[in-house]
């Protein structure tokens, strides 16, 4: 019985830590990323502890108003996944480092601003749009569906801890019953040189 137990122990840790890797694998396989949501600027549509599912956008072309997307906003590497409220063509930006400031880049032939798309972004939750537009180029893709609560159960079992709690216990049964296995086998050669000693002081005596 407390082997069955143990065993038990090592098959569902196992497959609680295998799952945990095979759920975002999965919708790698299929050009799609879970992101965990941090925040309730998107709520009701999806809050913090949620995973969205986000597929690549590849061509901006596909973009569209209404769509929720993930993005970069300039200046910033935190990714933001707001909805997009507006599409515009607005001045290409580039940083001067020897002004360090940021200005619109101008055609070398004609010295007219160049124009690109930008989106207009807001979170459902929010009562302002987002304070700067974002180009196209720094939209990651836009999200399909969204999974209540995943994301604080991927979020846990991707940590430190989450991977302790799940690996250590079947590490520990396993090098338990391997210790336990070795030492039954001493024991048995024990007994065994034993019953040899004792059959040949019966010969001897003999």
């Amino acid at each position: 019985m407390l082997r069955l137990t143990l065993w038990t122990v090592v098959a569902v840790c196992t497959a609680a830590y295998a799952v945990s890797l095979l759920v975002p694998l999965w919708f790698q396989v299929h050009d799609q990323r879970l992101l965990i949501v941090t925040s309730g600027s998107m709520a009701p549509r999806f809050d913090a502890g949620d995973a969205v599912v986000m597929k690549r956008i590849d061509d901006p072309s596909e973009l569209r108003i209404g769509q929720v997307a993930s993005f970069w906003p300039p200046g910033s590497h935190e990714l933001v996944t707001h909805r997009i409220v507006g599409m515009k063509m607005l001045p290409a930006l580039k940083f001067n480092e020897a002004t360090q400031r940021t200005e619109p880049k101008l055609d070398a032939k004609t010295g007219e601003e160049i124009l690109q798309p930008y989106i207009l972004t807001q979170g459902d939750a929010n009562a302002e749009p987002d304070p700067n537009a974002t180009p196209l180029t720094q939209v990651r893709g836009v999200i399909l569906g969204v999974h209540p609560g995943w994301g604080y159960v991927l979020a846990w079992a991707h940590s430190s801890q989450g991977r302790l709690v799940m690996l250590a216990p079947p590490l520990a049964v396993l090098a338990g019953l391997e210790i336990a296995a070795l030492y039954g086998t001493q024991q048995r050669r024990t007994q065994a040189d034993a019953e040899r000693e004792r059959e040949l002081d019966d010969l001897l005596l003999d």
